[in-house]
C-alpha cells in the first residue's frame, strides 16, 4: 500500500530531490513551497509524514511544526535542516517533531526517516483505534440488555453520540437516564474531555446560578474568591442537566442564552466567557405539558430537544431481567465477601413477573438486599423481599399471593407451591436426571433431594413427578 507523504520546502530543487527520492521508494509524494501551503493538505486523511523544512518565508517549519502537533498529532513529522541549524532542529523534537534530517543528506538517509515515522504513524493510528474500541466496549457494557427495547436504545445512543448535538432523555425515575447520557459522552469524540453533571431539582434555587455559573470575588457576602462553575468546568467536554424540568424560570432564561449565544457570565462579572460544551438533560416529567402551563420555555425546550431519547421502563424488557439481575449480583459480591453467584430459577421467574416501578434502580436494590440475606450460593425466593415475592408471583397453576383475598392461603404454604413448580419443572425439561436438575436451578444436588422430599414429591417412572 502506498503512503503519503508531504514535503514542504520553498526551494523547487529540494522540492524535486525529495519528491523523486520518495516516489522511487513507493510513496505517494504531495509537495508544498510553503508552510501556509502546507495546511491545505493536513486535513488529507491519508496524510502519513510531512516533511519540511524549518526555515522559510512567511510562517516558518516551527509554527508549522506546533500546528500539526495541535491539528494532526497522529501524523509523525520530520523537519530538514541545514547544519548551522541542527540546533534549532533538535528544539523541534522537543517540539513534537518525530525527528530531523540534516543537509545534505543521503537518499538511504531520507528514505530510513521516514521509513521510521511511517512505523511510528502506525502506532499512533493503533493506539487510537485501540483507544476508541476500548471506549466503545465501556459504553457497551455498562448498557446491559438483549432486549428489543435495549437494542433500540444502544442504537439511538451510537447513532447521535458522534455529533455535538443537545440531547434530551426522558423517562420514568430509575430508568438509567443518567447511564445514557454518560454513555453518549464515552462514546462520543469528547470522551477524554470532562464530564460534568448538576443535578437541577436537588440544588436550592438561591445556589443554583453560582453552582452553574460560577461567581466572581466580591459577588455577594461571603465571596471571598472566585469560583469556577459546573458550566466552566464542563469546558470542551458534556454537561448533564438532571431533572431539567425542576430549573427556575429565571435560569431558564439565562440557560437558553449560553445555548444560543455559546458564551455567559458568571455571577458578578459584567464580563463574558465563550464555552464549548455539550448539553445534555434528563428530565421524568412531561416538559411538553410544562410548556403548556407556562411552567418551562418553549425555545429552551426546542434548543434542548434537538435529539431525544426514551429510557424505557423495565417492564417493557422483561427479557433483560435475569441478565440485569445477574450483572448486578457479580458487581455487588465483588464488593463484598459473600460468595453468591447465582439466582434460582424460581427467583428469576419471580423477578421476571414484577412490574419494577422503581426500574432499574429497584431492581439494584433488591438484588442487594437478597444478596444480604442469602445464606447459601444461589438467591432462593426466600432471599427475595417479601413485597417482590407478592408482586412477582408466577401466572398459571400459581396464583399472585395477596393479602386482600379472604381466605388466602399463607405465605408460607404460597413459597412451596411456588418452590414445587420450579422444581417440577426443571425435572421434566432435564428428563428426570437429578444432578441436571439441580444445575439448572442454581442449587446442589444435595440441596434438590432435600427439597424433594420435604415437598413429598414423587418420581412414579423415570419421566413423571407427582
Amino acid at each position: 500500500m502506498k503512503r503519503t507523504v508531504l514535503v514542504v520546502d520553498d526551494e523547487a530543487n529540494m522540492q524535486a530531490v525529495m519528491r523523486m527520492i520518495l516516489e522511487g521508494a513507493g510513496h505517494r509524494v504531495l509537495v508544498a513551497d510553503s508552510a501556509e501551503a502546507a495546511l491545505a493538505h493536513t486535513g488529507d486523511p491519508n496524510l502519513d509524514v510531512v516533511l519540511t523544512d524549518l526555515k522559510m518565508p512567511g510562517m516558518g517549519g516551527e509554527a508549522l511544526v506546533a500546528r500539526l502537533r495541535t491539528e494532526r498529532p497522529d501524523v509523525p513529522v520530520i523537519v530538514v535542516t541545514a547544519h548551522g541549524t541542527i540546533r534549532s532542529a533538535v528544539q523541534s523534537i522537543h517540539d513534537g517533531a518525530a525527528d530531523y534530517l540534516a543537509k545534505p543528506f543521503e537518499p538511504e538517509q531520507l528514505e530510513i526517516a521516514v521509513h521510521n515515522a511511517i512505523k511510528l504513524r502506525d502506532i499512533l493510528r493503533e493506539n487510537a483505534q485501540l483507544k476508541a474500541a476500548v471506549s466503545q466496549s465501556r459504553g457497551a457494557k455498562r448498557l446491559v440488555g438483549e432486549s428489543p427495547a435495549a437494542q433500540r436504545l444502544v442504537e439511538e445512543i451510537r447513532r447521535v453520540a458522534p455529533y455535538k448535538t443537545s440531547v434530551l432523555i426522558t423517562g420514568e425515575s430509575g430508568t438509567g437516564k443518567e447511564l445514557v447520557a454518560r454513555t453518549i459522552h464515552e462514546l462520543s469524540p469528547r470522551h477524554d474531555d470532562p464530564w460534568v453533571a448538576i443535578n437541577c431539582s436537588a440544588i436550592p434555587r438561591d445556589l443554583m446560578e453560582s453552582e452553574l455559573f460560577g461567581y466572581v470575588k466580591g459577588a455577594f457576602t461571603g465571596a471571598t474568591q472566585n469560583r469556577m462553575g459546573r458550566l466552566e468546568q464542563a469546558q470542551g467536554g458534556t454537561l448533564f442537566l438532571d431533572e431539567i424540568g425542576d430549573l427556575d424560570p429565571g435560569l431558564q432564561a439565562k440557560l437558553l442564552r449560553v445555548l444560543q449565544e455559546r458564551e455567559f457570565s458568571p455571577v458578578g462579572s459584567d464580563r463574558t466567557r465563550g464555552v464549548d460544551v455539550r448539553f445534555i438533560a434528563a428530565t421524568n416529567r412531561d416538559l411538553r405539558e410544562l410548556v403548556r402551563q407556562g411552567q418551562f420555555r418553549e425555545d429552551l425546550f426546542y434548543r434542548l430537544d434537538v435529539y431525544s431519547i426514551v429510557a424505557p421502563p423495565l417492564r417493557t424488557r422483561r427479557d433483560d431481567i435475569p441478565l440485569l439481575a445477574q450483572t448486578f449480583l457479580r458487581e455487588l459480591a465483588a464488593e463484598t465477601d459473600k460468595k453468591v453467584t447465582a439466582f434460582t430459577p424460581a427467583a428469576l421467574e419471580i423477578l421476571e413477573r414484577y412490574d419494577w416501578p422503581g426500574n432499574i434502580r429497584e431492581l439494584r436494590n433488591t438484588v442487594e438486599r437478597s444478596m444480604v440475606s442469602c445464606r447459601g450460593q444461589a438467591i432462593d425466593v426466600e432471599d427475595l423481599p417479601g413485597a417482590i415475592v407478592a408482586g412477582g408471583g408466577p401466572a398459571g397453576s400459581v396464583e399472585r399471593f395477596s393479602l386482600n383475598k379472604p381466605g388466602e392461603k399463607n405465605l408460607d404454604h404460597w413459597l412451596e407451591e411456588v418452590e414445587r413448580g420450579a422444581i417440577l419443572e426443571a425435572l421434566s425439561q432435564c428428563k428426570g436426571v437429578q444432578a441436571h436438575a439441580a444445575r439448572r436451578l442454581g442449587i446442589s444436588e444435595r440441596s434438590l433431594w432435600h427439597r424433594i422430599k420435604k415437598l413429598s414429591i414423587q418420581i412414579i417412572a423415570r419421566h413423571e413427578f407427582i
